[in-house]
């Protein structure tokens, strides 16, 4: 009768009970299992090794070196710091240093790829070649030798600061840099700063509306004239009222080298002049591909309902071709940012930089090499992060 009714069972449908070896899920699941395991015992291997050999050479680990002082100076900081300073605070130096050249490389490679990239389709026969030609020569010359290349241009080409090239009025073009004027400090700065930043704020929520009532009225604001008129009325407004400050800190030549208004140094501009040639045709590369992936159709629909060349273009083929843009240029941003690691090679102290000097004499390679890791890997997420957010705000919705 068991038997019969276990017959009876499998006729009506009901599932043979399988062994857990033979259900590919659990048996899947097993495997991670096991993997992860191994993964464990690995690394147990590894660091337990690692430290009894530290322990036997009597070195010592941790991270309590960064609150020691670090004895060197830096050339260049955003921050104040000095040769008492701890590693601890000369790492924070280089790590705002890598950020500075990374964030400022990103925005001036963005802005030239695209112009590359939207000149490499131009009908203009000269534009378009000359374009192609600067990617593809850009794109065949390593980075690093672009570093060495404009590197060399200030410290071989350029003259000292005594025969310094002045070409304008508070300029000054020598093998220490590139010397200019700013604004001398004024209480009104930091105003007009806030005023911007209340303007940036009020732009985008003024866009949001009037894209909203275009939606729902069909008639178009003059967006892009009022954006810029309240995001240099409202600081040029802050600034009249302070008095319209107008002082500026003229750099002057006092011994061997100038006092006053701001340097960039060599090592940066070659930095930056390298990363950002070097980066921005593949960028422009990107931009190509990205508008040639929206079909013809789009852009004489566009054409026929009388929209100049530039709306075409600004409201019709960029708005569809950054669905496409969007990835690969993450990949292009993140390259430049690993890139700036090159610094140390033409002596710029980016964190790279700071942390070997920082391993040198401390002896902590493994703890600052592990820094090193963490720094560019939250730098890259943190990139990624924000693209993949921007990239999921400009998807195309499906109904």
């Amino acid at each position: 009768m068991v038997t019969n009714g276990k017959a009876i069972q499998a006729d009506a449908g009901v599932p043979a009970k399988v062994p857990f070896w033979l259900d590919p899920k659990k048996r899947a699941i097993m495997y991670q299992i096991g993997v992860l395991c191994m993964f464990g015992l690995l690394a147990w291997y590894l660091i337990s090794n690692t430290l009894i050999n530290l322990e036997k050479q009597a070195i010592a680990t941790g991270f309590g070196f960064l609150n020691k002082e670090s004895s060197f100076e830096i050339g260049e900081s955003l921050i104040s710091y000095s040769a008492a300073s701890t590693y601890g605070r000369a790492l924070i130096v280089g790590a705002l240093n890598t950020l500075k050249v990374a964030f400022v490389g990103i925005v001036i490679t963005l802005i030239m790829g695209t112009i590359l990239g939207v000149a490499r389709l131009s009908s203009n026969w000269l534009v378009s070649k000359l374009a192609a030609i600067y990617i593809e020569v850009m794109q065949d010359i390593p980075v690093l030798l672009q570093l060495f290349f404009w590197y060399a241009i200030f410290y071989e080409s350029l003259p000292s600061p005594r025969q310094a090239l002045n070409p304008v009025h508070g300029l000054f073009l020598c093998n220490r840099g590139v010397i200019f004027a700013v604004p001398e400090s004024h209480p009104a700065h930091k105003y007009m700063f806030i005023a911007f930043v209340i303007a940036c704020i009020a732009v985008y929520v003024f866009r949001r509306w009037a894209k909203k009532r275009q939606d729902l009225t069909g008639r178009a604001l003059p967006v892009f004239r009022i954006s810029m008129v309240t995001i240099i009325g409202l600081p040029l407004i802050v600034w009249l009222v302070f008095g319209a400050p107008t002082k500026m800190d003229v750099p002057e030549l006092t011994g061997f080298n100038f006092k006053g208004g701001t340097t960039l140094s060599p090592e940066f501009i070659a930095l930056l002049l390298g990363l950002v040639l070097y980066t921005a045709a593949f960028v422009a590369e990107v931009v190509r591909a990205g508008i040639q992936s929206v079909s013809k159709g789009q852009r004489e629909a566009a054409m026929s309902i009388a929209l100049r060349p530039t709306q075409v273009l600004n409201l019709v083929i960029l708005p569809q071709a950054l669905r496409v843009i969007i990835p690969p240029l993450t990949s292009q941003m993140l390259n430049l940012t690993k890139n700036s690691s090159l610094a140390v090679a033409i002596g710029f102290p980016d964190f790279v930089s700071v942390a070997n000097t920082t391993m040198n004499q401390t002896g902590q390679s493994i703890e600052g090499v592990a820094l090193i890791m963490a720094v560019y890997l939250i730098f890259s997420l943190s990139t990624s992060a924000f693209m993949n957010w921007y990239n999921k705000k400009v998807k195309l919705v499906e109904r």
